[in-house]
């Protein structure tokens, strides 16, 4: 998508939008509250396609399907800012109490504190995107606001947010005869005090941004988070993890996120996939695919004797004995075995999908792993995109002759924003880095960590990705479901890459490498983390950045690409003056690194790791 499209988005949303009383669902309370739930995607689908796999790679969690190239310093598009698909429901409420008496108005204060809360949750991911953003005086040209709303500055959102998050945190928690109905309320089922935890949860986000550019600051506003009365996201029944709906009678995309497909040309870095395996982390199974070489494919290949065309990597991986007629015979997987050796990462040397020589058993597995026109098996892991959206069917690998293995069935689809594990790495940061907080690091990243692997498991479960709880009837007698199992975390847990050891640096790499773990269903905040912190760190023992002299770090993007607006662009005057306060160029190449939005001046470089 093209900036001209993109301001062109901008022009509908605070023109058109702002004026067509039709895109509004209703003036009553309740219904815009609803609605605006239902409209709340931080990450939709043109995120998913232009943005995410580009965030992989730049981050090094992922890998193109055709391998690293100079492209890898292209950039990638701006999206539209999202904030405005809830803030033009709060602002429309904001109106609707207005025409109340006061004390009518006064009973649906928490509905507008929640949605406040849900609208900086959204205003955040749009200015780790792009900046600075019209947000002030956006979404009020339906009542007399203006169509050409100014750009507010990040540091002055930030200030913005962190106040309003305090005022909707006393409302939500002292509001008396309040109307605020739990059949409309999908995510906390008209709970306030978990909302209120959700506002003060999200103010660590905020401080999270600013450690770089304010660290004493951010330091103070995790202090008070964790000493405020209303406490912080803590277990699983506040998690800010919710579905929409599960009536196929509603919005498909209510219902399902979405339809079409994103992630198909980018796979797991052999980086990621491995750290992950290697500390027998459960959520390298929820977030990536299983590869399609099962027991039964290997013996295949073994029975057509093309024992040499199994990946070596594969090969690696199996017991095998050879018959009296010197055909291979698959006896069991090594080592930890299913379903752990049924994922494997893509290289991440540079131009390596063109090296047939060395790099063909990943980029060339076309023709290397094709046994027959119809039976191509793939022997790396894709990213796992059931997670993302509910509407896709998937094939169960089998051999030629056997009977087609397929699940169909659409899901309803869960996301998952904010929850306890992302609250506790960000409070093992802030501990590491100096705050004065109730609890060590240790304890924080420990249960952190633990959250998230649940986190992830809860989703699997719920969005039913393939594998889990299953194993398509016993097809592959070797095969393994992917559930979490007992004593699992337990035993990554004892692994010393996932141990705080008491040294600052080592431990802060730590912190930040599970939060990169942890967001990878939210590439934004991966971006974001790894912009900040540095990590992966080059020359690294546990999660080494690669580097390239084709494309230095210098050259890799930390912010999206701007094109030149059209000067009939309602929005063209204040656009331009948006990119020169901001001291961003249009266009793309080292600008997208040089030139860096207000929260990320200061961090350091790709690789560089933290700055202590």
């Amino acid at each position: 998508m093209s900036i001209f499209l993109y301001n062109t988005s901008c022009k509908d949303d605070f023109a058109n939008v702002n004026t067509d009383q039709a895109t509004i669902t209703s003036g009553n309370p309740s219904f815009l509250f609803a609605q605006a739930i239902l409209e709340f995607k931080p990450q939709d689908y043109l995120y998913w396609f232009y943005n995410a796999s580009e965030i992989f790679q730049w981050v090094q969690t992922g890998v193109s399907t055709g391998g690293v190239t100079s492209t890898l310093a292209d950039g990638a598009p701006a999206q539209n800012f999202k904030s405005i698909d809830v803030l033009k429901y709060a602002n429309e409420l904001k109106y609707v109490r207005s025409l109340m008496d006061e004390e009518e108005g006064a009973k649906y204060a928490q509905y507008s504190a929640a949605l406040d809360i849900l609208t900086i949750y959204m205003g955040i991911y749009d200015t780790d995107f792009t900046g600075d953003i019209p947000y002030t005086e956006a979404a009020q040209g339906a009542h007399g606001g203006t169509l050409t709303p100014k750009y507010d500055r990040v540091e002055s959102l930030y200030n913005l947010w962190l106040g309003n998050l305090d005022e909707d945190i006393q409302v939500l928690t002292t509001a008396t005869n309040q109307v605020f109905l739990g059949a409309q309320d999908i995510v906390y089922g008209g709970d306030t005090d978990k909302w209120a935890r959700l506002a003060n949860s999200l103010k660590l986000k905020i401080a999270a941004r600013l450690i770089n550019k304010d660290r004493a600051k951010a330091l103070q506003i995790a202090t008070a988070v964790v000493n405020s009365p209303v406490g912080v996201i803590s277990n699983e029944s506040q998690d800010f993890l919710f579905n929409k709906a599960t009536s196929t009678t509603a919005d498909n995309d209510y219902v399902y996120n979405w339809n079409n497909a994103v992630l198909q040309t980018v796979g797991g870095s052999i980086t990621m996939v491995d750290f992950l395996i290697d500390n027998l982390d459960p959520r390298v199974r929820f977030i990536f695919q299983k590869n399609h070489w099962n027991s039964k494919v290997v013996q295949l290949f073994f029975d057509a004797e093309r024992e040499d065309d199994v990946p070596h990597f594969i090969m690696d991986n199996v017991n095998y004995e050879i018959d009296a007629d010197g055909i291979y015979q698959f006896v069991s997987w090594k080592g930890v075995g299913e379903p752990w050796v049924r994922y494997y990462g893509l290289p991440l040397e540079f131009n390596a999908g063109q090296q047939a020589g060395l790099y063909g058993d990943w980029f060339n597995y076309t023709v290397r792993s094709r046994y027959n026109e119809n039976h191509i098996y793939r022997p790396y892991s894709m990213f796992q995109t059931e997670m993302l959206y509910g509407r896709i069917d998937f094939s169960y690998p089998i051999i030629p002759g056997d009977p087609a293995i397929r699940d169909t069935e659409d899901v309803p689809w869960w996301g998952m924003y904010m929850t306890s594990a992302e609250v506790n790495l960000y409070l093992a940061e802030f501990a590491l880095l100096g705050a004065s907080l109730p609890e060590s690091a240790a304890a924080y990243y420990n249960r952190a960590v633990e959250a998230s692997v649940k986190n992830y498991d809860r989703l699997a479960e719920n969005n039913m990705i393939p594998y889990y709880g299953t194993t398509y009837g016993g097809y592959d007698p070797h095969e393994k479901a992917i559930d979490l199992k007992a004593g699992e975390i337990e035993a990554m847990m004892a692994n010393p890459q996932y141990q705080l050891s008491g040294n600052t640096a080592s431990d802060l790499e730590k912190v930040y490498l599970q939060q990169i773990v942890h967001f990878t269903l939210q590439p934004i905040d991966q971006y974001t983390t790894a912009r900040r912190s540095g990590v992966p760190v080059i020359g690294s023992d546990l999660f080494p950045r690669k580097t390239y002299t084709q494309v230095p770090t210098s050259a890799i993007p930390r912010r999206m690409a701007l094109n030149q607006p059209s000067p009939t662009d309602l929005m063209y005057d204040l656009l331009i003056q948006s990119y020169q306060e901001q001291g961003l160029s249009v266009g793309s190449g080292k600008i997208l690194n040089s030139e860096r939005i207000w929260q990320d001046e200061g961090s350091p470089q790709w690789g560089e790791g933290p700055n202590l």
